[in-house]
């Protein structure tokens, strides 16, 4: 760790990651637990991490990505950045967004400058230090108006657990979890609960296999938050407690809702910011705008 960090107070980790599809809604989650943060206070950063390819989202065709994001300093980004900017009104940067593009990039300019002293350039430990090391400097940069450092940054793993195009970046976060210590790093899992039209019935086992295989590379999850239709009993809530290996309280369901801003309330009513609290061991915050859940449920209601 540098040594800015051991004199800074430690940045807190959130890492956000998706099983069983994508597109499940691990941006508006991102968000909304920023939201939360900052309804109690904490400046709150965050970084997409887009498993491509590409250098960035600008030459993508929108018919396959959907829109393009254009932020202050022209970075082209994928759209959950837009996402990020709404919600916690925070003004991002390019290198809030990182692909596998910019990671490879990154590593084969020094290789070429002569940066690993004849090494051979690797996987491991290369492409993984350079996506830690990329992850320590953005979460210090300053997102706010008044330049202020954050004091939590949110990190959203694109795509699905099991990706084989993920993989450099799930190994990059079982290293990085150590490297943080535990208790400025937690693993929120966004999966999805189906239900076939048959019987209605949630089916667990999807989410089941998909907390395994995160397991199998070395992360456990902190909070698992279920996707379904409509709300899950409390007995499916206990079987993946069971089989997933968490707290009972730490399964949530995020049922399809009518409006996205209302995902934060659902969350705060679900107990997640005392679980943050506790899990990351935050110092409350005095002096900040308690009315900012007021005003986003008026926001919702209207």
């Amino acid at each position: 760790m540098s040594r800015h960090n051991s004199l800074a107070s430690p940045m807190k980790y959130i890492l956000v990651t998706g099983g069983v599809i994508s597109g499940i809604g691990k941006g508006i989650i991102s968000s909304s637990i920023g939201t939360i943060l900052r309804s109690h206070g904490f400046r709150v950063t965050s970084i997409k991490i887009d498993p491509y390819i590409n250098i960035d989202a600008g030459t993508f065709s929108p018919y396959e990505h959907g829109e393009v994001f254009v932020l202050d300093d022209g970075g082209e980004v994928d759209l959950d950045l837009g996402n990020y900017e709404r919600f916690l009104d925070v003004t991002l940067h390019r290198d809030n967004n990182i692909t596998t593009g910019k990671i490879y990039q990154y590593v084969i300019d020094k290789e070429r400058r002569g940066d690993y002293l004849g090494k051979t350039v690797q996987v491991v430990p290369h492409i993984t230090d350079a996506i830690q090391e990329w992850v320590e400097r953005v979460a210090r940069i300053s997102v706010d108006e008044d330049k202020a450092e954050p004091d939590i940054c949110i990190i959203e793993l694109g795509g699905t657990i099991g990706d084989i195009e993920s993989m450099s970046f799930v190994e990059a976060f079982r290293q990085f979890q150590f490297r943080v210590k535990k208790e400025n790093f937690c693993l929120v899992h966004v999966s999805l609960v189906p239900q076939p039209n048959s019987t209605k019935e949630h089916k667990t086992k999807p989410t089941q296999h998909s907390v395994k295989e995160l397991r199998g590379y070395g992360l456990t999850p902190d909070l698992i938050i279920c996707r379904c239709a409509t709300p899950m009993a409390l007995a499916d809530k206990e079987k993946i407690s069971m089989f997933c290996q968490v707290e009972k309280d730490h399964v949530i369901c995020v049922p399809d809702v009518k409006t996205l801003y209302r995902v934060p309330l659902l969350l705060e009513e679900n107990g997640v910011f005392n679980f943050l609290s506790a899990r990351l061991h935050l110092i409350p915050k005095s002096n900040y705008d308690r009315s900012l859940m007021i005003k986003w449920r008026d926001l919702t209601e209207r």
